[in-house]
């Protein structure tokens, strides 16, 4: 057992809360069900590295001589490159789960790059959101025969990529069409990575990876969704139509996902769209207080959020995304109004004293709901 738990065990038989037959059970139960806990990260590592560096050789060996392949010879390769990682995935699933996962991974990875170099082996007509697609297909399969979490990961990302694949496409086939006039882009990556980030807990939910990957993608998909906001909001060049449907699997989508998880409680992610959307609304009056005002409000509700259902990650993202739009409202408001010593001044103050009253008030709201889990 580790040490700290010995510590917990002998303050409780000393305070009575325990007998010494109860704490010898629970001894001796740790001893017989111990993992080697302290190696887990490590070994994780070590395999994703280890699988990262023999896919990028192999790949980096198959380049070497494409030109001097056959179409048969590379379509051959193409397909024993999935083959073999899943094999090898397969054969070390006993012995080795971490390495076998990691393999699997790669030969899920490596199904996108064959499906795309079959692609161009064979001519086949241009329609490159479609190999994602069929990347994504993959993915799932992989997910539904392993129940791993690498594949659920790898499902979770290609999925909503092939749809904004799709939209992007629909862009660009028409003519004067740029990637700025896109706000439905960034509407959908914020709200499906909300949905991800706020996966309730429960052991029937594989909720680790999609935590994780939302956890990933919010903050460069917020980042997006502020650089759109930052200027007057401009409809894509599509039809009607389109753009209708469009908007209803950008924002209907993420919801739809957010009710089949939290069922009762995915009114929260209904109020996090409609703050998305207010957002938008707010970016055509130009107001940069305006603006600021209601990114700390949406960084504040984050906060209120995780409090609310006891999920620390969600303080700290709302935390730092509140720091955040203080730093940018202090270099685009305040900074340019005041000489450079006292812009430096005001600079370090807001650091020290601000960065201390943040991090104060996280640790307390923190400690708060991990007082409601116990």
């Amino acid at each position: 057992m580790p040490e700290r738990w010995e510590q917990t065990l002998a303050r409780w038989t000393e305070a009575g809360v325990l007998d010494a037959a109860t704490a010898d059970r629970v001894r001796a139960y740790e001893a017989g069900h111990a993992s080697p806990a302290h190696l887990r990260w490590p070994i994780m590592l070590a395999s994703a590295f280890g699988a990262l560096m023999l896919g990028a050789g192999v790949l980096l060996f198959v380049s070497s001589h494409w030109d001097a392949l056959s179409p048969a010879a590379r379509f051959g390769f193409v397909l024993a490159l999935v083959a073999i990682f899943h094999i090898a995935g397969a054969l070390s699933a006993d012995r080795f789960p971490t390495v076998s996962a990691s393999l699997h991974a790669v030969g899920t990875v490596a199904l996108g790059g064959g499906v795309y170099v079959t692609g161009q082996i064979f001519n086949v007509a241009e329609h490159w959101p479609g190999g994602v697609l069929l990347w994504a297909i993959g993915a799932w399969i992989g997910w539904l025969a392993l129940r791993q979490d690498a594949q659920l990961f790898l499902a979770a990302l290609l999925t909503p990529a092939w749809g904004v694949s799709e939209w992007l496409l629909a862009l660009h086939r028409r003519p004067g069409s740029v990637f700025e006039d896109d706000p439905v882009t960034p509407v959908a990556m914020v709200l499906l990575a909300l949905a991800y980030f706020t996966m309730p807990r429960g052991p029937e939910t594989r909720r680790g990876p999609l935590v994780w990957l939302g956890g990933i993608a919010l903050v460069p998909a917020m980042v997006y969704l502020a650089l759109i906001s930052a200027s007057p909001l401009r409809w894509p060049p599509v039809s009607r139509p389109v753009l209708v449907v469009a908007w209803a699997i950008a924002i209907g989508a993420p919801l739809v996902f957010a009710a089949l998880a939290r069922r009762e409680a995915a009114w929260m992610n209904a109020v996090s769209a409609a703050w998305v959307l207010m957002l938008l609304w707010l970016s055509t009056f130009q107001s940069a207080l305006l603006m600021h005002a209601w990114w700390a409000l949406g960084a504040l509700g984050l906060v209120g959020w995780g409090v609310r259902e006891q999920r620390t990650e969600r303080i700290d993202v709302g935390a730092l995304l509140f720091g955040a739009v203080v730093l940018f409202f202090y270099f685009s408001n305040v900074m340019d109004k005041l000489g450079r010593a006292a812009s430096l001044i005001g600079f370090g103050l807001l650091f020290l004293a601000g960065g201390w009253a943040l991090e104060r008030t996280r640790r307390e709201l923190v400690r708060t709901a991990r007082g409601r889990i116990s």
